[in-house]
């Protein structure tokens, strides 16, 4: 009876272990706080399907994108000019990111949390190794549900 009990502990222990390492292994690079406010709406901030890249989208120009850091100063700062952006994040550090997205005069504010590093070999497929713009798209706005 002993060992009966004994047996099914560690089967029990074997399964948690196993499911704590399969949930470890899901867990997304990146978390995006969008910007809720209703004079956001027109700018589409996502991220991709695997979490690795920041989409912008918008029907108006972004001007430019900036990164806030905790002794105000700049991280990054591009020119982008363009109606759609993508923005590798394995450029960012571990943590948390303030980014700003300007459509003049409007200025977006949103947060990206880097959770955990994110490898280089998932941006094989990036033009450069800087940081990748595109032509601008027609985007069709919808309302939030």
């Amino acid at each position: 009876m002993k060992n009966l009990i004994r047996i099914c502990l560690v089967i029990i222990l074997i399964f948690l272990l196993g499911f704590t390492l399969n949930a470890q292994e899901q867990q997304p690079y990146a978390k995006l706080e969008k910007n809720k406010n209703i004079q956001a709406k027109g700018l589409i901030h996502k991220l991709n399907k695997t979490g690795d890249t920041l989409i912008l989208q918008s029907d108006k120009k972004i001007n430019y994108l900036y990164s806030i850091n905790k002794d105000y100063g700049r991280d990054f700062d591009f020119y982008i000019d363009t109606t759609y952006y993508r923005l590798p994040l394995n450029k960012l550090s571990k943590g948390k990111h303030v980014l700003v997205a300007v459509q003049s005069p409007k200025r977006i504010v949103f947060v990206v949390k880097i959770l955990r590093d994110i490898p280089k070999e998932l941006h094989k497929n990036a033009i450069s190794e800087e940081v990748v713009s595109t032509e601008p798209t027609k985007v069709a706005l919808t309302g939030n549900n």
